[in-house]
């Protein structure tokens, strides 16, 4: 087989949301895939994707885009709604008639048995994120998410996730006999830039993902911004689907941006920052420093892992940290730029290609002879 066929002939169903970073990732995946002669079947559950993200959905050849009305599974009220979800996804599965289930939720594998085999792909848990935002006992009321999860993990044919460090968090909290597989999220070129936003200042902070969650730390981001002369602009929800809510007093708040006027402001190559508490990967890092954005990130194990000598560190709950550090960069033109040129050369390493041939690598030995194992 030589490297322009392999996956060809193969359908492949991938669970996705349309509430965050698993939708970008998901179409990313899918386009690769369907380079590779892969047809890429994606189920969504939540909400109903938006009218910019369908039009992005349609623009991948052969993409196959199911609504299954399906809950989200970090907002399933009990053990059965999630089971029952599971199940639905089996029975997609058979009626779509495909090789292989990627899904971006472990937990739909617990108890449930698949038509085809799984690939199971963690990209955060409530588990972790618990353990990164407050650390201490989970709560009696998430005792059976974990135990889906873990069940979920052991269940697949092969468990990924997308950072060692995050891989090695997982392994540890739900007690896994193996390590996960690690494949990096890749992410293609975004959109070429719209007009900047009427208002925008020349030299600028900006911040980028799902505001409402507390695991993203914009509050230290909101403290810092009011000891800084240089303004933060944050795009994205503040209000999340679980009844989460930021509420910033220094911070500008944006709202959700298309990926047109998103690339526009990174295109300004702000200072980007990221305090996050818990961040699997980061696909807005990754963005930001695509675009040649000099990166001030918090330090926790997977920016290290990502990110290495490209950005600045700061101890994610230390406001008064994050402000010198923004501010030593707001003063110095050419260290901006020397950052921002060694977070674009970091940031080579994260391609759509380099994914999805990882991924075609953990698909091909699960799936029979005329498919991607051909």
């Amino acid at each position: 087989m030589t490297d322009g066929s392999r996956g060809r002939g193969a359908r492949l169903l991938i669970t996705a949301d349309a509430a965050g970073g698993v939708w970008t990732y998901a179409l990313d995946l899918a386009a690769g895939l369907s380079s590779a002669g892969v047809t890429p079947v994606i189920a969504v559950l939540g909400p109903a994707p938006r009218g910019d993200q369908l039009v992005r959905a349609a623009a991948i050849p052969g993409l196959e885009l199911l609504p299954t009305g399906l809950p989200l599974d970090w907002l399933a009220e009990g053990p059965e709604e999630l089971r029952a979800s599971g199940e639905a996804l089996a029975a997609l599965a058979e009626a779509a008639r495909v090789d292989a289930v990627h899904l971006n939720s472990p937990a739909h594998a617990a108890g449930t048995a698949f038509p085809v085999p799984i690939v199971a792909v963690s990209h955060s848990c409530v588990v972790t994120w618990w353990d990164a935002v407050y650390g201490g006992a989970l709560p009696p009321d998430f005792a059976w998410h974990a135990e889906l999860m873990r069940r979920g993990c052991l269940a697949a044919s092969t468990l990924v996730t997308p950072s060692r460090a995050f891989g090695e968090a997982t392994a540890r909290r739900y007690a896994l006999p193996r390590r996960p597989v690690v494949v990096h999220n890749g992410r293609r070129p975004m959109a070429p830039p719209g007009e900047v936003p009427a208002g925008t200042p020349p030299l600028f902070v900006l911040t980028a993902g799902r505001l409402w969650d507390k695991g993203k730390n914009l509050r230290t981001l909101d403290l810092a911004a009011a000891r800084l002369d240089v303004p933060v602009l944050a795009a994205g929800p503040v209000a999340g689907p679980n009844g989460d809510r930021a509420e910033p007093r220094h911070v500008r708040a944006l709202g959700h941006l298309g990926e047109p006027a998103l690339a526009a402001l990174l295109a300004q190559r702000p200072i980007y920052a990221s305090l996050a508490l818990y961040e699997p990967f980061g696909l807005a890092v990754l963005e930001a420093a695509s675009a040649g954005c000099p990166l001030v990130l918090s330090d926790i194990p997977t920016f290290r892992e990502l990110w290495g000598a490209a950005a600045l560190y700061v101890p994610p709950r230390d406001e008064a940290a994050a402000a010198a550090a923004i501010a030593r960069l707001a003063s110095d033109p050419l260290e901006r730029a020397r950052l921002g040129a060694a977070a674009r050369r970091r940031a080579a390493r994260y391609t759509v290609d380099a994914m999805a041939g990882a991924m075609l690598d953990v698909y091909r030995p699960l799936i029979v002879s005329g498919s991607v194992a051909a």
